[in-house]
Parts: structure tokens; C-alpha cells; sequence
């Protein structure tokens, strides 16, 4: 891959992060906006059914409402952090434009969730809430950088994989017909040569 087509690709990431980060904090916006206060059990909107409805509250832990302990938290970013910074300075010359994308999907929504925690003192917005009352199923409540980090990661794991398969595949060669040498081959309708006879 050339320099100039390494810097593209780099730069579609950066636009796909700052359309994630966009999208995600205009949707928080209007959340608080519109729903406010949170946890208002009056405020629920509907989008389809009782399946999929926008309910505002704020979460103090990671990405679906996990890990509410600060330490256990700030340990955790900061490792995935310096995983996401190797595996796309690694191939930051050679990574093809789908491995860039994927990057600045995740780079996106840690980004766009780090600017919440910091607007509101440690919290996220989240508002995204999937249900299936038949069977009284209840997803966690998510906000749009959470769906851009779960399915970067998604998409880098299968990634990863198929290129680790990939790379492991022998490449096809051109096999020989039989160990033995042209010198221990048996000649093929070769004449037998006669015998003396007896006088």
C-alpha cells in the first residue's frame, strides 16, 4: 500500500469517528431536551411497540451499564486504549480502508462517550432500550457510541480472525509426480534386448 492511499484511508476514519461523535452527541442532545428528567417512567417514547422505545437515564458505569466501580472502569478504558492505539499504529501504512473504518468506529464512540463523562461529571447518556415482553426480556439501555464501539469490535474480531486464517493457509504448490528420480523410473515400452543363444 502507498504512502498517499495509507493517509486516504487514514482520513476516512477520522471522518467516520467525527460522524459518530456528531451523530451521537446531537442524539444526546435532543434526549435531554426532550425526556428530561431522567429516569421519568412518564417520558418513555415509543418507536416500535413496546420493543424498542427511548427512555433517558444516566450511567455511571461502562458501555450497557457495566462495570459501575470507578477503578474497575478507568483499569478497563485504559487497556483497551493502548490496544486500540497498537493494533491501528501496527498498520498504519498497510491496514486496508475496512480496518480503518472499523477503528474509527470504536475511536468514535470511546471518544463521544469520554465527552459525555466529562459534560456530566462522570456519566453517559443512554436512552436506547430493547425489550421482548412476551418473553420478559430487557436489553441494557445504550446510546448511539455504544452501538458504534460494539459493532467496530464485532466486525475487528471477525476481522482478526478470517486474517489470522488467511495468513495461516498454505499457498498451493505445484507437487511432483512420485519421490523417485527420472534415473528410477521404469522406461515406458522400452525393447527388451535379446539374449545370445546357445551355439
Amino acid at each position: 500500500m502507498t504512502a498517499k492511499r495509507a493517509r486516504r484511508n487514514d482520513g476516512i476514519a477520522l471522518l467516520v469517528a467525527l460522524i459518530i461523535i456528531g451523530l451521537d452527541q446531537w442524539t444526546k442532545y435532543l434526549v435531554i431536551t426532550h425526556l428530561s428528567p431522567p429516569q421519568d417512567p412518564t417520558r418513555i417514547v415509543s418507536l416500535i411497540g413496546s420493543y424498542l422505545t427511548l427512555y433517558y437515564i444516566q450511567n455511571s458505569g461502562a458501555a450497557f451499564s457495566m462495570f459501575q466501580n470507578p477503578l474497575v472502569l478507568g483499569v478497563l478504558i485504559l487497556i483497551a486504549v493502548c490496544v486500540i492505539a497498537y493494533l491501528y499504529f501496527r498498520a498504519r501504512n498497510t491496514g486496508s480502508l475496512l480496518y480503518k473504518l472499523i477503528f474509527g468506529m470504536i475511536i468514535g464512540g470511546a471518544l463521544a462517550n469520554l465527552l459525555d463523562r466529562l459534560q456530566h461529571g462522570g456519566a453517559v447518556v443512554d436512552f436506547i432500550w430493547f425489550q421482548i415482553p412476551q418473553i420478559h426480556f430487557s436489553f441494557a439501555i445504550f446510546n448511539v457510541a455504544d452501538a458504534a464501539i460494539s459493532v467496530g469490535i464485532f466486525f475487528l474480531f471477525l476481522y482478526l480472525l478470517f486474517g489470522s486464517f488467511q495468513h495461516n493457509t498454505p499457498a498451493e504448490t505445484d507437487k511432483v509426480d512420485g519421490d523417485t528420480s527420472d534415473d528410477n523410473k521404469q522406461p515406458v515400452n522400452q525393447p527388451l534386448q535379446s539374449r545370445e543363444q546357445d551355439a
